[in-house]
């Protein structure tokens, strides 16, 4: 897999299981956004992969979520 590839992949990652994981809570993107400081479509942009959020961004979304940050990084495939 090409570092590019890989990158990709660990967007749709992060994406697929912030999505799961949100509407586990019960949570809007925008309820989730406000409850973590961003703005509404940075969400919906990590959700979608198009943003590349940082590791700290991440992990602010997980505490939110009141999930272990490495459940954002499991293959939602495998779960």
């Amino acid at each position: 897999m090409s570092k590019s590839a890989e990158k990709t992949y660990a967007r749709l990652r992060v994406a697929s299981n912030l999505r799961k994981a949100r509407e586990a809570a019960g949570l809007s993107q925008e309820d989730l956004a406000i409850k973590a400081g961003f703005h509404r479509t940075y969400v919906s942009q990590i959700e979608r992969a198009v943003n590349n959020a940082t590791i700290d961004n991440i992990c602010r979304l997980a505490e939110f979520l009141g999930v272990d940050v490495h459940e954002l990084f499991i293959d939602p495939h495998q779960q």
